[in-house]
């Protein structure tokens, strides 16, 4: 399987940045083809979703090794500015959305979360073939990019949450998972900060 994802991407890749449309639609155009629905190389969806996770999780590692502290903290009022309004506002607009297509507020809630997201990793992969990410739209798009990948934390958070809700369990049962998760939250911040530089 990973041969057949490599000669697909070294065939598609190449063919569609030298047409000009970047690797991006290359990937997904590559994925289609070998894929289920296409030529049918790979019928396994879970690998492929195994395989495309830590794909994922390899690019984001390695944008957050060329993440500069002194970036960041300049860029911060961009960060929580238009990073915060821009998932705020999408997150209202998609939860009115999603409540007048008949979804109860639960799943409303949810579906607003997720669509006001976007891939990190596409954009950001955009971004450096446009050679736009030292420019001012390159460092908008990746204030709001990196506010969503913040506000995925309390989502996540959020998201258990509702379930638990939803279930109609007692108060004490919401209350004690809210803290559990409150409190993984903390220990992850604490840990990262005091124990990572010894």
């Amino acid at each position: 399987n990973i041969l057949i994802y490599l000669a697909a991407a070294v065939i598609a890749v190449p063919l569609f940045k030298k047409i000009g449309l970047g690797s991006v639609l290359g990937y997904l155009v590559a994925g289609i083809v070998i894929g289920p629905w296409g030529m049918a190389l790979i019928t396994n969806i879970d690998d492929i979703l195994h395989f495309a996770e830590f794909g994922v999780v390899l690019l984001l590692f390695l944008i957050g090794l060329e993440l500069e502290p002194k970036r960041l903290w300049s860029m911060r009022k961009s960060i929580f500015g238009m990073g915060g309004s821009q998932v705020l506002l999408s997150s209202i607009l998609i939860l009115f959305m999603a409540l007048a297509f008949g979804l109860n507020l639960t799943h409303a809630i949810i579906v607003a979360m997720s669509l006001s997201l976007s891939s990190t990793a596409i954009a950001l992969q955009l971004l450096n073939e446009k050679n736009l990410m030292r420019s001012r739209v390159g460092n908008s798009v990746f204030s709001i990019l990196l506010f969503q990948d913040l506000a995925v934390i309390p989502m996540m958070a959020i998201i258990p949450l509702l379930a638990v809700h939803a279930v109609t369990t007692g108060e004490s049962s919401l209350l004690l998972n809210f803290a559990k998760i409150i409190g993984v939250i903390i220990a992850v911040v604490i840990g990262g900060h005091y124990l990572t530089e010894p």
